[in-house]
């Protein structure tokens, strides 16, 4: 039972109800879609003339359309779909070597994407967003409704607080800032965070129906999203999620974004992988400096020590893995970032060391690489924006 927080607890009058049977409409249509307005009505018990008010609604705001059904001999039907015509968010993806901004539709279809270096100044970086947002706004004449930004570090998205330790980035008013360039709502949140987010309503099918799990995002470091109850939980300012930093072991092959060698991060990144194969390679023939992805072709192609360095990476993806489900005991472990692509080659080592770390007699969960591609976090960007769209109105 959730217990009401009276201090913010809102009584449900008249238009709470409705905005309620609004979000539950709208997102029959998204999930089910192409629907019948009798179908919503059916599978929702609400009346045909309630159903038909809201949908009218949801048309005029934009956000679906009627298409036409496959006739069965006479009129075809009139069924509802999202509206996908135009590009209504922009997502802006920051990472510690590049920076992807994007614009997608209603649905999460990314429509247009460019790319730059991330400049360590910060104001560099942010007026390089701020000119490529205008650019796409501007394209898309005035369709745009909002920006997303994922950030590789602590974000505090109500006031605006954030470090990003790779950069030595903190406190900087970089939504602020963006927001008074171009005009446009802007929101921002911590990558793990946010491709959390994108999970929860843009992943894979079997998660639709979970209400608990984590995303482990594996890139230069480890972070995690966590989702309760079907939204993100952030904790006391922004803070739950650093499980990169939970300390597993010594002597790792490289220091964490903290500098300790103990952390997670330390042992299961990509950087922790690529410092595993210059140590195995000696630095022979110019080895040491392949990046990871050139670091997963290598181990396509059969090269036994690359495989290797991955192999005891993925092993100890495993053992954090296996203290989140013995803590926490989600329904799901979902695995996110570049390492995905490798997959095939690492499920097993990752599920076995689970399976022998976790206590005997403990359930375990299930295991899953992401299917949002290589940059779940750009989608975690672009889902901060579309989500509103669809996310349900609650009491407190």
């Amino acid at each position: 039972m959730k217990r009401i927080d009276l201090n913010k607890a809102s009584v449900a009058r008249s238009n709470t109800i409705r905005d309620i049977n609004r979000q539950i409409i709208l997102n029959y249509v998204r999930e089910r879609a192409p629907i019948s307005r009798a179908e919503i009505a059916h599978e929702t018990a609400l009346q045909r003339s309630t159903v038909s008010l809201i949908v009218d609604e949801l048309r005029e705001e934009g956000l679906i359309e009627e298409v036409s059904g496959e006739s069965t001999g006479g009129r075809p039907p009139i069924l509802l779909s999202l509206r996908t015509a135009d590009a209504v968010a922009i997502g802006v993806d920051v990472g510690t070597a590049r920076t992807i901004v994007a614009t997608s539709d209603l649905a999460g279809r990314v429509l247009h994407k460019e790319e730059f270096t991330t400049d360590p100044d910060a104001n560099k970086t942010v007026d390089q967003i701020i000119e490529l947002a205008r650019k796409l706004i501007k394209r898309n004449k005035g369709t745009i409704e909002g920006i997303g930004i994922s950030l590789p570090g602590w974000v505090e998205p109500d006031q605006g607080k954030l470090f990003v330790p790779h950069f030595k980035w903190r406190n900087l008013p970089i939504a602020e800032s963006i927001r008074g360039a171009v005009g446009l709502p802007v929101t921002m949140d911590n990558d793990a965070n946010a491709a959390a987010l994108a999970e929860l309503w843009f992943g894979r099918p079997e998660i639709r129906q979970v209400r608990d799990f984590i995303l482990v995002l594996v890139e230069e470091g480890v972070g995690t999203g966590i989702v309760f109850d079907g939204q993100v939980y952030r904790g006391e300012n922004g803070a739950a999620g650093e499980f990169g930093h939970m300390t597993i072991g010594q002597g790792a092959p490289v220091a964490c974004a903290s500098g300790s060698r103990e952390c997670w991060e330390a042992f299961a990144s990509e950087r922790s992988a690529l410092a595993r194969y210059a140590m195995l390679t000696g630095g022979a023939n110019g080895a040491a400096r392949v990046d990871f992805e050139e670091l997963i072709d290598k181990c396509f192609k059969g090269d036994s020590l690359a495989t290797r360095a991955l192999t005891q990476t993925a092993s100890y993806l495993g053992v954090g893995i296996a203290n989140l489900i013995r803590g926490l005991a989600p329904e799901a472990v979902i695995v996110g970032g570049p390492i995905v692509r490798a997959w095939p080659l690492i499920s097993s080592e990752i599920r076995d060391t689970v399976e022998t770390t976790i206590c005997g007699g403990l359930p375990s969960s299930p295991i899953m690489a992401s299917t949002l591609g290589a940059h779940p976090t750009l989608m975690g960007a672009l889902s901060l924006v579309l989500a509103s769209k669809f996310a349900s109105a609650t009491i407190a």
